[in-house]
């Protein structure tokens, strides 16, 4: 699994899966700190549909935290002021990056997360859709 797909997974989904998985290593791995938690600003791009073009839209409130695992870098970057999930994903990051043991069993929950987060995001957008009207039938 990638590493953007395993992110996306871990912060859209049950904030309890990455501290349980950060957790596991924590206990079982020495690990160094290199960047406690912190916060910055970071520019968002967007890509203007009809040219096609990037361009900046704005800033946004990062928090990031790094750490080490078997001279492995491990990098956690979320919007907001979240600083245990920063922490926790950095400790995901570089265990995978040591390909660590753990690591292995954790693909199948992750994919498991992730189709509990299609089903969520499908029923709200099935009653997003509950709400739509249609002007073509309206009468005036």
């Amino acid at each position: 699994m990638k590493r953007r797909r395993r992110t996306e997974i871990l912060i859209q989904g049950d904030p309890q899966l990455a501290q349980k998985f950060a957790e596991s290593i924590i206990d079982t791995y020495e690990y160094r700190e290199i960047l406690a938690p912190q916060y910055g600003l970071t520019m968002i791009k967007m890509r203007e549909t009809a040219k096609s073009s990037l361009f900046y839209i704005g800033e946004v409130l990062i928090t990031e935290a790094k750490v080490e695992i078997n001279k492995r870098i491990g990098i956690g970057i979320v919007v907001g002021m979240k600083d245990e999930l920063a922490h926790h994903l950095a400790i995901i990051d570089a265990a995978y990056k040591a390909q660590l043991h753990e690591t292995i069993a954790w693909e199948a929950v992750l994919i498991e997360a992730e189709k509990q987060i299609n089903i969520e995001r499908a029923k709200r957008q099935a009653e997003l859709f509950e709400t739509r009207v249609s002007f073509e039938t309206m009468e005036v």
